[in-house]
């Protein structure tokens, strides 16, 4: 497994540089200029000086290699110096935002806070909601919790995200004003009543993500279980007198998760990625939201440096979802 981990790091580092290529390629040749939203009346030569201190008068190898060796080698030296105060970064040139005319790990860095609480939390409660709901209607199948659990599943998968915030903020804040229909990132949790504040704000957009997120890993957990509830060692099992919740929640379980790691590890980057729509809907000020800011304003640093960083995380999680394989499954090496 070691062995096999290694090779898949190694495999990774000329593929995550081959999507960075990809990305600023795609980049390069989309439509609009970064200067676009600047006043008509500004002069020619003071338009072309800001080009230049924006770096967009060097060729697209040059400006793509600056790129890469600021995120491979200057970033972390950074992060580094803010771990244990050296200065190893000191005087070095970092990857700077165009909208914001700051760093642009510095502005990720204070955005993931945001996108974790919610996003994240959403996507834990989705996933011990799918879960015990995919066992038991697998279980029961035909039963009326396997058809009201189907039923809810088909609408929360079926339903796009940004209807269902709607309709939340429709519902539970204009009509019955249960919920604030805007997310106030400014908030700070110091008392108890800024806390109820908190979990009350939080309420409809984890709600929103975890039904979406509830309503297909269910699905799989469902299908996964029918499949192995009918193996051959599964009768075997009952027919020398192990216990039903042995059988079901052990043997059954185990087998069952292990395609369901899969969707479970891939939808982890979806967290960093902030669920973009969302995000939109309540004014969470997260990545998600910063990513659609970035594009509408033109930061190409800031744009390829979260896709790329999107791009790693899926890369790391898909290997994940392999290792786990091999913990979950004995019979699975990779040699």
């Amino acid at each position: 497994m070691l062995t096999y981990t290694l090779r898949r790091l190694l495999t990774a580092v000329p593929t995550l540089i081959f999507i960075s290529f990809v990305i600023f390629l795609l980049l390069e040749l989309a439509p609009g200029d970064p200067l676009a939203d600047q006043p008509l009346t500004i002069p020619a030569e003071v338009r072309e000086r800001m080009r230049t201190a924006m770096g967009l008068d060097a060729p697209a190898h040059v400006r793509y290699w600056k790129w890469l060796v600021q995120f491979v080698w200057i970033e972390p030296q950074v992060i580094l110096d803010g771990w244990l105060g050296t200065g190893l970064a000191a005087g070095e040139e970092r990857i700077l935002s165009w909208q914001f005319r700051a760093p642009v790990f510095d502005i990720i860095w204070q955005r993931i806070p945001q996108t974790l609480n919610v996003v994240g939390i959403a996507y834990l409660v989705g996933v011990g909601i799918a879960l015990p709901i995919g066992i038991v209607s697998a279980y029961r199948q035909y039963s009326w919790f396997d058809q009201i659990g189907t039923f809810v599943s088909m609408v929360g998968f079926s339903v796009p995200t940004f209807f269902t915030g709607v309709l939340f903020i429709v519902i539970f804040s204009v009509k019955l004003g249960w919920f604030p229909s805007i997310y106030d990132t400014t908030l700070r949790v110091t008392d108890w009543s800024s806390f109820l504040r908190q979990v009350s704000q939080m309420i409809m957009p984890v709600a929103v993500l975890a039904l979406y997120n509830a309503a297909q890993i269910s699905r799989f957990m469902r299908s996964s279980m029918l499949d192995n509830l009918n193996q051959d060692y599964v009768r075997t099992a009952r027919a020398k007198g192990m216990a039903e919740g042995t059988v079901v929640l052990v043997h059954v379980l185990r087998n069952s998760l292990i395609p369901v790691v899969t969707v479970i590890a891939l939808g982890v980057p979806t967290i960093f990625a902030g669920a973009i729509i969302t995000e939109q809907v309540f004014k969470v000020n997260g990545l998600g939201q910063l990513l659609i800011t970035a594009i509408q304003a033109n930061d190409l640093p800031m744009v390829q440096t979260l896709a790329f960083v999107f791009a790693g995380l899926i890369i790391t999680f898909n290997l994940v979802a392999d290792v786990i394989y091999g913990i979950l499954d004995p019979r699975i090496r990779y040699d």
